[in-house]
């Protein structure tokens, strides 16, 4: 986890009006706008790293309520789009969702099928790395 959080860190592109990270206290806010418990590892993943700006990837945000990546905004139309309530989306990427479920595991949630694609990775760390470092 260090390690990719360094990676990020490294990554993270110069903005014009850099993003902040959130703190406990927002968290707890943003759960009960979506009323579902944000699984420990993601939210570690949002404290920690949902500043970072890198590649084509835009994971959701927490801090901006007037963000495209805001992550109540964001949840609210991938579930509407059909995803299964009990999963927050992490990423959106053209009309896909990658979601994190209960247990902290990352899927890819394909829109045109309406499912959820076979490939998955263990932690939202994980899905950093493979994913969005390589977008």
């Amino acid at each position: 986890m260090e390690e990719i959080i360094e990676q990020l860190r490294e990554a993270n592109e110069p903005v014009p009006v850099p993003l902040e990270l959130p703190d406990e206290d927002l968290l707890v806010e943003i759960e009960e706008q979506l009323f579902i418990d944000i699984p420990f590892v993601f939210r570690e993943f949002l404290l920690t790293v949902s500043d970072v700006v890198y590649g084509s990837l835009e994971p959701v945000t927490v801090t901006d309520p007037q963000s495209h990546t805001y992550l109540p905004d964001v949840a609210a139309n991938a579930w509407d789009a059909g995803v299964d309530r009990s999963m927050i989306p992490i990423c959106q990427d053209g009309d896909d969702y990658y979601l994190v479920e209960e247990d902290g595991t990352v899927v890819l949630w394909q829109a045109e099928e309406e499912l959820i694609a076979e490939e998955t990775w263990e932690s939202v760390w994980h899905w950093a790395r493979d994913v969005w470092l390589e977008s």
